[in-house]
């Protein structure tokens, strides 16, 4: 069997009774962090933009996250999933790919709701799609060809939505040869400055894959060999794409990756975490901002690449170029001794004195750091004061990481502070208790009502 083939197998094969509590716990951290992040995009311009786009495709399918407007569910999960991943607060993953497994969420909610679909369906899909996507982006590496990671969303959520729909192992391959051969993304969107569509396009790549899946239902074919192919997906955008299927989680080895997906604490960049930490640790060691000589940041290769490679990671003037400019967040993490959703606000971006403090930051390479990547996104952060004096610190892991997890108060310590200034309490305690029992939900419109918010209202 080719590649496709061999995905489709699995996601057709996988029950909910391979899945262990460990597991099925996993996703519902996961669906409540990712409803957290989707609450703290309320009222921002791209969400209210696709919003109303949305509004223009009516249907009864699947619902709108903040509102009670409904669209055909490729939308629907275009919109949410915009909404999660908007703020760079959503779930990650480091492989020889850098992604975001849980833009996977939205689609699959969207999907499962338009299907009728249980609650156990929908945690069985999200694990399908985080399996998928993280094998995929332990095998090859994108943005280093010039690919978006997304790329890898597309066969994923390709994959869990055949699933919820419950198409043939067939119709699940031709979903995923139709998605792969005609919605490939450039790695353009995270380069130079950064346009809103950096946190949507992982919400398009699912909304072309739920389109495609849905074709598929309907007979559509795909190319043949989408991967192996002369002019396949391992010859144009990956290069040599070794997957051990044998390894994919099963309830034999019980190894889902979902168990690897790393959470933030902070709504920023995942990679420059550890240097947030490190900064925020030298932060009371230093009694006046004022007396700082420079800054080194010591990072990975790709924290170099990714985060201060780009002239306009130096001089942000977007939110979305700002949280992943390494020298922007540092320089207010020295200052404010925090970084918060206002750290990436228009007026803190405009503020003159983090412009004064990035002059005279440097950031460099240190190849110890590369070498403990992906195991391990290090940063080290030094800071020389006028009088001579150093003060360094190195974070190798943190909070968030599998050395040290969130817990479920932690998760629902975030959904409560994205929450609070959209909806109320009661409802706020509606979706934790939602999210707690999800196996024994069999619809979803208890959950879109307690989502609904003036702030985000059309």
């Amino acid at each position: 069997m080719n590649i496709a083939e061999v995905l489709s197998q699995y996601a057709c094969s996988l029950s909910y009774s391979d899945l262990t509590p460990f597991v099925i716990e996993r996703v519902k951290q996961r669906l409540l962090d990712s409803l957290a992040c989707a609450l703290g995009s309320y009222g921002s311009p791209p969400v209210m933009n696709a919003s109303r786009f949305a509004c223009s495709v009516p249907a009864e399918s699947s619902t709108i996250l903040g509102g009670r407007h409904r669209s055909m569910p490729d939308i629907a999960a275009f919109v949410n999933g915009t909404m999660v991943r908007y703020l760079d607060y959503n779930d990650g993953y480091v492989g020889k790919e850098p992604g975001h497994p849980s833009d996977n969420i939205p689609a699959c909610l969207a999907v499962a709701e338009a299907e009728a679909a249980t609650g156990k369906d929908l945690i069985l899909a999200t694990v399908i799609a985080y399996e998928i996507q993280m094998r995929l982006q332990d095998a090859a590496g994108l943005n280093k060809r010039g690919w978006d990671h997304v790329n890898y969303v597309l066969i994923s959520t390709a994959a869990a939505s055949a699933r919820l729909m419950k198409l043939t192992q067939d119709q699940t391959c031709q979903a995923i040869n139709i998605a792969v051969n005609g919605h490939i993304a450039l790695r353009q969107v995270r380069s130079g400055e950064l346009s809103a569509w950096k946190g949507s396009s992982a919400a398009n790549a699912a909304r072309n894959a739920i389109f495609c899946a849905r074709l598929a239902r309907y007979g559509m074919e795909g190319p043949s060999s989408i991967f192996e192919g002369k002019m396949g997906f391992i010859k144009q955008i990956t290069g040599e794409l070794p997957l051990n299927f044998g390894a994919f989680g099963n309830a034999t080895n019980g190894d889902y990756m979902i168990c690897r997906s790393l959470t933030k604490l902070l709504p920023t960049n995942g990679e420059m975490h550890t240097a947030i930490f490190a900064a925020l640790k030298l932060r009371p060691r230093i009694p006046d901002i004022n007396q700082i000589a420079s800054v080194h940041v010591a990072t990975t290769d790709i924290g170099l690449r990714i985060l201060a490679s780009d002239a306009q990671k130096w001089r942000p003037t977007t939110r979305e170029t700002a949280d992943h400019s390494l020298p922007y967040t540092i320089s207010r993490a020295l200052i404010d001794g925090e970084v918060t959703l206002k750290t990436y606000s228009p007026e803190t971006i405009a503020d003159a004195s983090a412009y004064r403090l990035m002059d005279k930051v440097a950031v460099t390479e240190d190849p110890a750091l590369t070498a403990l990547f992906p195991q391990h996104l290090g940063n080290r952060v030094t800071v020389t004061l006028k009088s001579g004096e150093t003060k360094s610190e190195e974070v190798i892991s943190g909070p968030g990481s599998l050395e040290t997890p969130m817990t479920n108060l932690d998760f629902e310590t975030k959904f409560r502070r994205m929450a609070e200034p959209h909806i109320l309490r009661s409802s706020q305690d509606d979706i934790i208790e939602f999210t707690a029992t999800l196996e024994r939900q069999s619809e979803y419109s208890r959950l879109f009502a307690a989502m609904e918010s003036p702030t985000q209202a059309i």
